[in-house]
């Protein structure tokens, strides 16, 4: 790893990037409504501070779907810079990712994609800038994480995603705002849904498709995560489409973008997203629509928002920043 070479901002961004979710060089804002632009283009930015953490999940000792063991790596194991002879990462690909699906990679060998740019219409890029290859492989920019391979992940490199974080304020049957009794502030609610794959509650998101903007993909994953709109009716579908529209055409305020401390990464494959969240401020937009689970999800709901929660991979840290952008409970 010390003869790789380094310029200015490789030696910035490495610093940086031996850190989890999140980090401080986090920006949020308000991004305005742009349908030919990816959702952060027109975004007013302003620097949040967000304590760093060292990525945990992705180095769960066994790895998700499987009953493959990582190798251990300690704290101070992590940053590639560390002199470390004695790692021997395990590798791993699921079965499902080796069978070659639409959605997927060949392994390294049988294509040569083309890193850290736009290859074709698969997105390679990182939201955290350049990533070093090694042997023809991406590494994880964050560090090491006791498996090489690409896991659950479909792509080498950064697997992107895109979370929309869908809120509204909590009324009680009168329609008044409620109020946290200790806090005094008022308790918003997001939409959640449950994983099949793990049993954790999440935000609805998912992949990015190749050629798809993220705005696209944040309204996509929505109406099929959290309103099952593939097995709605037509007029069920264009009544979801109606208010789905209407919301995700409101300004949305950007949460956070980049890495994400995913228990799926790996040394060669992690995950990156954007999240956005879109709030129904008087309750009468997709707050009326009845929410249905779709076929990732076992089930969904409106949830309050509050620090006790447990969700999947770093989506807490997503619903701290709205709660305080919102000036709301946490």
């Amino acid at each position: 790893m010390k003869s790789v070479s380094r310029n200015w901002f490789a030696s910035v961004h490495i610093a940086l990037s031996i850190f989890g979710l999140p980090y401080p060089v986090v920006t949020n804002g308000i991004c305005r409504k742009n349908s030919n632009s990816y959702i952060p283009s027109l975004c007013t930015y302003r620097s949040v501070y967000m304590p760093p953490v060292m990525h945990i999940k992705a180095r769960s000792s066994v790895y998700p779907g499987s009953q493959t063991s990582r190798f251990p790596v300690p704290d101070d194991k992590v940053d590639w810079e560390t002199d470390w002879p004695q790692y021997s990462p395990v590798n791993y690909t699921a079965p499902a990712v080796l069978k070659k699906p639409v959605w997927a990679d060949p392994e390294i060998g049988e294509f040569s994609p083309k890193f850290n740019t736009l290859d074709g219409s698969v997105d390679r890029t990182s939201h955290e800038g350049p990533y070093r290859i090694q042997n023809g492989k991406p590494l994880n920019p964050h560090g090491r994480t006791g498996l090489v391979g690409r896991g659950l992940l479909g792509r080498w490199g950064p697997n992107h995603a895109a979370d929309p974080i869908v809120t509204r304020w909590k009324r009680d049957s009168a329609g008044q705002l409620v109020y946290h009794t200790t806090s005094k502030l008022p308790v918003l609610q997001f939409v959640s849904i449950k994983r099949i794959d793990c049993g954790e509650w999440a935000i609805p998101g998912g992949m990015v498709d190749p050629g798809e903007r993220v705005s696209q993909a944040l309204q996509r994953e929505f109406s099929e995560e959290a309103l099952n709109s593939l097995e709605a009716s037509p007029s069920e579908k264009e009544k979801i489409q109606k208010r789905i529209t209407e919301l995700f055409n409101s300004d949305g305020l950007q949460v956070f973008k980049g890495y994400v401390d995913d228990p799926r990464n790996t040394d060669n494959s992690w995950m990156e997203t954007v999240a956005v969240n879109f709030h129904d401020e008087s309750g009468n937009s997709v707050s009326e629509l009845p929410l249905q689970a779709g076929d990732d999800a076992g089930q969904v709901s409106w949830i309050d928002i509050d620090s006790s929660l447990t969700l999947y991979a770093s989506h807490i840290q997503f619903l701290e920043t709205v709660a305080k952008e919102r000036k709301a409970n946490w």
